[in-house]
């Protein structure tokens, strides 16, 4: 049932077929319909979630209360508010699916077992946590450093399939530009 996962952990760490048992005996499989909330801003989130099938994205209201896409999570992908998540505090966005999707359920519980029971646990959280800061170090780069036609031409690269998954807008929130200016980009292109 964890395929995925599992094919996606022993890409990073070695993981005997009995660890892997103990493990995913752990966990549990959540459907989530299209524009429904995995979890809401202002909830303590206390699982991370595995994207085996479909798309999530991360949205952060601003002072307006106008939402923000800072984030997609496709297949394949670990997900959650993970600064709230270590800290114990109430998140600060909300992770809503653009599609119905499958998700696993890794619960606190069972990623604190990990750290302690798997022989290359500690290993999987370091890596997840490096893959974790660097991508975000590199969207910071990218609003910064790079044109918005630049971050439209590689978003592609990032999220493969996504320009054809989501809503025009909400690409240009992620991208950080209005959706006029990235009608004009297309346009130009």
């Amino acid at each position: 049932m964890f395929d995925l996962l599992k094919l996606m952990s022993q890409e990073l760490i070695t993981l005997s077929s009995e660890e892997w048992d103990e493990f995913s005996a752990q966990l549990s499989k959540r459907q989530i319909k299209k524009l429904d909330y995995v979890f809401k801003s202002g909830q303590v989130p206390n699982e991370v979630y595995f994207v085996n099938k479909g798309l999530l994205r991360v949205v952060i209201e601003d002072a307006k209360g106008v939402e923000n896409t800072i984030h997609f999570s496709m297949e394949g992908q670990f997900i959650t508010d993970y600064a709230s998540y270590l800290r114990k505090l109430p998140a600060s966005y909300s992770i809503q699916a653009l599609e119905d999707s499958e998700l696993f359920v890794l619960p606190r519980a069972s990623v604190d077992w990990a750290y302690v029971h798997l022989k290359e646990g500690q290993k999987l959280g370091r890596l997840l946590a490096e893959l974790y800061f660097t991508f975000h170090d590199d969207r910071i780069k990218s609003l910064y450093s790079l044109t918005p036609l630049q971050r439209y031409e590689g978003i592609e690269h990032i999220f493969p399939g996504i320009l054809s998954r989501v809503p025009q807008h909400m690409i240009a929130s992620y991208l950080g530009i209005s959706p006029v200016h990235l009608s004009r980009i297309k346009r130009s292109i």
